[in-house]
């Protein structure tokens, strides 16, 4: 296979050793790529007032995926600052609607539920809805200031989101769980459950259930080995998916994918777990969300026996007991193990 090239963004905080980690691992799993880095962060914002150049989102499309690490430092620039001047636009200039989250326990992990027993695909649409960013606030300031947030859901967002995530569901078990809130959003949540009603008949092999969001996150506590795959809107995924985390053994197995699947544009590939600057420079990040990302960004460019290589190491060093308890091993000392199960 020809070299395909990567875009890294280390980003803030834990991103920057959990991307250098999962690089390392990366390599020593035989994939053939080559990479470029980009100082893109909040320091980056301190220094020149936006987050990347006016030619960043040119600047990425020539590459065949992108590696995020993390991006904010709230104590110094405003998330909505740092995440609408980075993250959310280029999700949208490559029409990377598709946000997937895998929530399974690797061997050896204990979560907070149970040992064994779930395996979970989130998927969460990822450019529109409640995270569009139509609105405003008027007055402000004063004691009559207005803020308007609405949520914008388009036929086409919706239905292609409900039929990826039908299709995700036909290579699994075939069971579909779609999550609203339309006992009280009467228009934008009725119209999607109206829309998975819809698809469902082009799907009669797959077993269709509808949660409300509330619900969906009881049953993901109660019975998460019920569920194979869920799709959700830009909110009410982004609160499942951590969720999920959680009942994997926390944030530090948080893998996720930004997938533009035409393929028209780059997929970025990142870690969940966030920027975490309260343990920044200790040396002690979980990097197995990076590493698990890397697999799925191998797996997307068509190299899935390095991505499958991967994942087997992680596997291999979490049964050992290695990076299953948050803060007990330090970044170097998994990462040496993940890739002694890959030598």
């Amino acid at each position: 296979m020809s070299m395909q090239r990567i875009a890294l963004i280390p980003g803030d905080g834990i991103g920057v050793p959990v991307t250098q980690a999962a690089m390392r691992v990366v390599a020593a799993s035989g994939a053939s790529v080559e990479t470029q880095t980009f100082p893109w962060s909040c320091d980056y914002y301190l220094e020149h007032g936006h987050m990347m150049p006016a030619d960043g989102i040119e600047t990425l499309r020539g590459f065949d995926a992108i590696f995020l690490g993390a991006v904010g430092w709230p104590a110094r620039v405003p998330d909505s600052v740092s995440l609408h001047g980075l993250l959310l636009p280029i999700r949208k200039a490559f029409v990377q609607y598709a946000n997937i989250r895998p929530h399974r326990l690797l061997p050896g992990v204990e979560g907070p539920l149970r040992k064994t027993g779930f395996d979970i695909l989130c998927i969460r649409e990822n450019t529109e809805g409640e995270y569009s960013g139509a609105g405003g606030r008027v007055h402000q300031g004063t004691d009559d200031e207005v803020a308007v947030e609405t949520s914008i859901f388009t036929r086409t967002g919706v239905e292609r989101i409900l039929r990826f995530a039908f299709e995700q569901a036909m290579t699994r078990r075939r069971k579909l769980a779609s999550v609203t809130k339309s006992n009280a959003q009467r228009h934008s949540m009725v119209f999607w459950d109206e829309m998975t009603d819809r698809l469902a008949a082009e799907y009669p092999e797959v077993e269709v259930g509808r949660y409300h969001i509330d619900a969906m996150c009881a049953r993901m506590v109660m019975d998460p080995d019920s569920l194979d795959v869920v799709v959700a809107s830009n909110l009410f995924g982004d609160i499942l998916t951590d969720l999920g985390a959680a009942i994997q053994g926390g944030l530090g197995f948080a893998a996720s994918a930004n997938i533009n699947p035409d393929r028209s544009a780059p997929s970025m590939f990142e870690p969940v777990h966030g920027s975490a600057p309260d343990i920044a420079d200790k040396g002690i990040a979980n990097p197995m969300a990076a590493f698990w990302s890397a697999a799925m960004m191998l797996d997307h460019l068509g190299q899935s026996e390095p991505a499958a290589r991967i994942m087997a190491a992680m596997e291999a060093a979490t049964a050992q007991g290695i990076g299953t308890v948050p803060g007990r091993d330090t970044t170097d000392a998994i990462t040496d193990a993940v890739l002694g199960h890959l030598g």
